[in-house]
């Protein structure tokens, strides 16, 4: 016998074998009955809303929010002015798209140059700060849990240009029966700055304050969210925002 048929006829049997023991497996099934996920149709781009999104800033008025009267609507973007800005509904856990430019012209530094803040759930803030070039404490540069912590990488663009967020919420969940905080569940944070990941699901150790340390008080599920003014012509465009909740199977008995 040749070797080439001697190695066929191996290859052959190798494969016969192969089969008869796929033959003999049987599929794994978890026995829980799954709802079929409903259809979502993406943006045509990564910064277009998605089918289910609620867009809480189109770039032609700021009427979903209090106090959007006080910033500036220009060329489909707002100016931070006046004061802060706080959506007028509340959310829970949620996917958030946000689009900003700290000021093309650098005045400043550290934590004066090009400074705001995105508040999930009113009180945890995702920092915004011009740290293209521009040193801070690292807990309070873009991209940071302010307070917190920092950013796992520096993902900035220079002045003027415009940046992405896109992060995801998981709120926390508090003992209501409860006198005290009990906190049942803490938040989550992940965001993703520019394409880039510099928060990967960061336990939240409470609200950020920047005179006290991280401490959780206790608060109805979904609150709003808030944009700060700190002084500093930051513009912001594109927000919108997908409420998330994990898809619930049946489990067999």
């Amino acid at each position: 016998m040749s070797m080439f048929r001697a190695l066929v006829l191996v290859a052959a049997g190798a494969a016969s074998a192969l089969g008869a023991a796929s033959a003999l497996q049987k599929e794994y099934k978890s026995g829980i009955v799954w709802p079929e996920p409903v259809v979502v149709t993406p943006g045509k781009t990564d910064h277009e809303p998605p089918s289910d999104a609620v867009v809480l800033f189109d770039g032609k008025d700021l009427s979903k929010w209090n106090g959007g009267e006080k910033w500036e609507i220009k060329d489909g973007y707002a100016v931070v002015k006046g004061g802060d800005v706080t959506t007028k509904d509340s959310f829970g856990d949620y996917q958030l798209h946000v689009e900003f430019a700290t000021p093309e012209v650098v005045r400043g530094s550290g934590q004066g140059r090009g400074n705001s803040g995105v508040f999930l759930a009113n009180r945890y803030e995702v920092q915004v700060l011009d740290s293209f070039d521009n040193k801070t404490y690292f807990d309070g540069q873009c991209g940071s849990l302010y307070k917190q912590t920092p950013p796992m990488v520096n993902a900035c663009r220079k002045p003027g240009e415009w940046q992405s967020y896109d992060i995801l919420f998981t709120a926390p969940r508090f003992d209501e029966q409860s006198k005290e905080v009990k906190v049942l569940k803490p938040g989550f944070v992940t965001v993703i700055h520019n394409g880039v990941c510099v928060q990967n699901h960061f336990e939240l150790q409470g609200g950020t304050y920047y005179d006290k340390p991280a401490s959780y008080a206790k608060h109805p599920l979904k609150q709003p969210i808030r944009l700060q003014n700190h002084g500093d012509p930051v513009k912001y465009r594109n927000i919108w925002l997908r409420e998330i909740k994990p898809l619930e199977g049946k489990k067999p008995q």
